[in-house]
């Protein structure tokens, strides 16, 4: 085991009492190899990747938080309003400034009294994020990390560039419990960066210096703790050789990586990797696992966990393969951009009125019949009462009525850069039952080809970006097929 260096600094922080009750993690269906990368280019500059995930045209950081913390909160069994932490941590957050937690937070039906903790900047804010709400003590807690890192297209950050999300959901007396942690951090500027108004994540392409910046800060960080052995290293991944090397100086076997990384399929998931892989050790039994976050800069934490596995939901591995051109489209490297007179005028204030019925189905239960009504507004569509109607929230789960395909010509103006990236879509008319009661929606079809969609198929809600006006996203519930 590596010792901290002379010029870094290195701490054991007071761990308080914190046990995983469930995790998840979620990638996007579409993958793209890295032969059809190197095809592009005549070569390949990500080493160790065989494939990579790639978001959907309507997908972010955000909305691949808000599904593996949904996913997360089932398995625990830990309703959404009992929630009293919730951290996320991100390199790519939709906007430069603003706090993306509260969003989050009404997405999946957290109170608004509930601590909130946001870490970005860094590749590291996923771990960070764990840290945070380790500290804020408030139980149950969500941690969530999320990421979907950007390139130059032919650069060796571009090539790597992945997406995904993990969730924890932490109690105080969860089977997993946090051992020790420990964090360090050395001065070693320019190993990877993004400049001030860039999407692009960019590096010196010194291989020496970039090694020995991971490989000195990983073991710094894993040398403050009093017992570091594990069956299991969750490990940042910049790439698919990086990680093997740090365990290597560690003096940790290369299968401890191997059987847990997630870069091999999925890419570079920024600061989501390292919770990726935990969340995988997690699904496979581990009984000791140590997680460590690293951040160029640099600046490492690791944790390490140990007990009992608990309940984990693992949605990573329905793919869709896509050429490299529509990989360009879906990651709007080529497309329009924002159509002359911006589309419909939806304001914000609008949109934010209706939020419960477009982010979490709140329909309403007319008193006098029992009727559902969606939205939950103005007179009951049964008995045509004016009361006041009791808010209620549709189970994710519908059935589709009927469908029919937009194609981007004939979408919206507020579309056009959805169907720029992602061609035709499907709208259909969803039956959501709740308590022998129905509501029919329309709705949005999302990860899918439009005529692989008919009347009777089973679907699911999701969020998902709907449209961008005036620099604000508005995001609302889509359906996907289950499959």
């Amino acid at each position: 085991m590596s010792a901290p260096g002379a010029d870094g600094g290195s701490g054991a922080a007071r761990t308080p009492r914190a046990g995983v009750a469930a995790a998840a993690a979620y990638a996007p269906r579409y993958r793209i190899d890295a032969e059809a990368i190197r095809e592009a280019w005549g070569r390949f500059e990500a080493s160790g990747i065989r494939s990579k995930a790639v978001g959907g045209a309507d997908e972010d950081g955000l909305t691949m938080a808000a599904e593996a913390a949904r996913r997360a909160l089932s398995a625990a069994g830990v309703n959404a309003g009992e929630i009293r932490t919730l951290a996320f941590g991100t390199s790519t957050p939709p906007l430069a400034e603003e706090d993306p937690t509260p969003r989050l937070g009404e997405f999946l039906g957290a109170p608004a009294t509930a601590t909130r903790r946001f870490l970005a900047g860094s590749t590291r804010a996923g771990t960070q994020a764990l840290s945070a709400a380790v500290d804020a003590g408030g139980f149950p807690a969500v941690v969530v990390a999320a990421d979907c890192p950007r390139g130059a297209p032919d650069s060796p950050e571009g090539h790597a560039a992945g997406a995904g999300a993990a969730a924890l959901v932490l109690t105080d007396d969860g089977p997993t419990k946090l051992r020790e942690r420990a964090e360090y951090g050395v001065d070693y500027p320019g190993t990877r960066f993004r400049e001030a108004g860039s999407e692009d994540v960019e590096g010196l392409g010194v291989t020496a210096y970039d090694r020995r910046a991971f490989a000195e800060t990983v073991a710094g960080a894993v040398g403050g703790l009093e017992d570091p052995a594990a069956g299991a290293l969750a490990l940042q991944a910049p790439d698919g050789t990086l990680p093997y090397r740090a365990a290597k100086a560690l003096g940790v076997d290369a299968g401890a990586v191997r059987d847990v990384a997630t870069v091999h399929d999925l890419g570079d998931t920024g600061a989501a990797s390292p919770l990726l892989s935990f969340v995988r050790a997690l699904a496979g039994g581990r009984e000791r696992t140590l997680v460590v976050g690293y951040g160029s800069g640099s600046g490492a934490d690791a944790l390490l966990f140990g007990g009992d596995p608990p309940a984990v939901d693992l949605a990573l591995d329905g793919r869709e393969d896509v050429s490299y051109a529509e990989y360009l489209r879906l990651r709007g490297e080529i497309g329009g951009g924002p159509p002359a007179g911006g589309g419909a005028a939806v304001s914000v204030p609008s949109w934010r009125r209706t939020r419960e019925a477009r982010y979490r189905l709140v329909a309403g239960r007319c008193p006098e019949c029992g009727a559902l009504a969606f939205p939950p507004e103005g007179a009951c569509p049964n008995c045509h009462a004016l009361s006041a109607f009791e808010r209620v929230e549709l189970p994710r789960g519908g059935t589709v009525e009927t469908a029919t395909t937009v194609s981007p010509g004939g979408a919206p103006p507020e579309f056009a850069q959805q169907g720029a990236r992602g061609g035709e879509f499907a709208v259909a008319v969803v039956s959501f039952e709740l308590g022998g009661e129905t509501a029919s929606v329309p709705m949005q079809v999302t990860d899918a080809e439009p005529g692989d969609v008919r009347a009777g198929d089973p679907v699911e809600a999701v969020v998902r970006r709907v449209y961008t006006q005036e620099g604000v996203t508005r995001y609302g519930s889509k359906v996907r097929p289950v499959r």
